[in-house]
């Protein structure tokens, strides 16, 4: 049982700027806990040879999120405690807080999501009604998030059985504005969930995290309409990393809507025409195995001494613009792999190196 200190700890030491949730565990790991890591950056952000200090917010900040939060009848759950869904704590790593509001145990269940195109057309449209109702009464969590066209209609066919909203923004704040009412029945009867802080307004580059919660609250996703280039695909490529079935509705070759879902089926997605080529798919699946294997725990070895110069210039020497695997960046540094993340989260803190999740680096600019 987490003390309400270390709880506090652990929700300043997460909404610390600059501190994602690869570096969060990293911390975690290396200091044993968020109040002793928390001391520990003034001396890590001292050691770094960029002028950047990582400030968290104060604890009367905190609280005051805690409080408004309550007020608005939601709940901050870490992703150590009961509450927190149960799928994603086998992701390395699960975002380390979440702000909910409703049912918790909807997550509990099983779950599939459904997404797909915002302007969907109206056969796609009744294909998702049609597939989340149905779904629905037979015992499955629809989880979509809450944008215009398909997850629209998935939610609405979902209420009164079990849905799950993921919002890009803080719990309080509804986007798009075309569903405020959709929101405000999801709250009454389902799940909605958020990593961001309460009142934050969503940005472009939040929604990745937000698709990346999606598919990890769910045993398998459905990818209904979507086009070439667009953040269903990129849902659909999360959760095949995440080790969720991929499934896709196939679409007409004319149609714009259909050609993200038609390159999923020809890549290898499961094709799915209704509810029952999904529940026939998910009824066979090993829940167990459901999650991927975590990429191999580069843990920071306690007893090391600190990266010297020579060490760090390896690696940011090996870093790339790109996503790269860590063991590719300590194997090009000629580190070994604790080393090498020992070395990239002294990197992240001095804001030069930004660690993934999946167990990617990326060197920042």
């Amino acid at each position: 049982m987490i003390s309400e200190t270390e709880r506090l700890n652990w929700i300043r030491l997460a909404r610390t700027h600059g501190i994602g949730p690869v570096s969060f565990f990293q911390l975690l790991r290396r200091f044993g806990s968020a109040g002793a890591a928390l001391e520990a950056l003034p001396e890590l952000s001292n050691r770094s040879r960029s002028s950047r200090r990582l400030q968290p917010p104060a604890p009367e900040e905190v609280e005051q999120e805690l409080k408004a939060v309550e007020r608005y009848g939601a709940r901050i759950v870490l992703s150590s405690e009961p509450d927190y869904p149960p799928l994603l704590t086998n992701l390395e790593p699960p975002p380390p807080l979440l702000t909910l509001l409703g049912k918790a145990e909807l997550a509990t269940r099983p779950t599939v999501a459904l997404v797909g195109a915002r302007n969907a057309s109206a056969a796609g449209r009744k294909i998702a009604r049609d597939m989340a109702a149905e779904l629905g009464r037979n015992g499955f969590t629809i989880v979509s998030g809450l944008a215009l066209g398909i997850d629209g209609e998935a939610h609405a066919a979902s209420l009164q059985t079990g849905t799950v909203a993921v919002l890009g923004g803080a719990i309080d704040h509804v986007y798009p504005p075309q569903h405020q009412r959709l929101y405000a029945e999801i709250a009454a009867s389902g799940l909605i969930v958020s990593e961001s802080p309460f009142g934050y307004r969503a940005k472009a580059q939040d929604f990745p995290r937000r698709n990346r919660i999606i598919t990890g609250m769910s045993i398998g996703v459905v990818v209904v309409e979507a086009a070439e280039r667009s953040g269903s695909l990129i849902s659909a490529r999360v959760a095949g990393e995440q080790g969720r079935e991929v499934m896709a509705v196939p679409g007409s070759p004319l149609d714009p809507r259909a050609a993200g879902t038609n390159s999923l089926l020809h890549q290898g997605a499961t094709l799915v025409r209704h509810a029952d080529d999904v529940m026939e798919i998910l009824t066979s699946l090993d829940r167990r195995q459901v999650s991927a294997p975590p990429p191999r725990p580069f843990e920071y070895a306690a007893e090391a001494s600190e990266p010297d110069d020579s060490e760090i210039e390896r690696v940011l020497s090996a870093l790339s613009p790109h996503p790269m695997p860590i063991d590719e960046i300590a194997r090009a540094s000629s580190l070994p792999a604790a080393r090498c993340a020992a070395v990239l989260l002294e990197l992240e803190i001095a804001g030069e190196a930004q660690t993934l999740p999946g167990g990617l680096a990326v060197k920042a600019f």
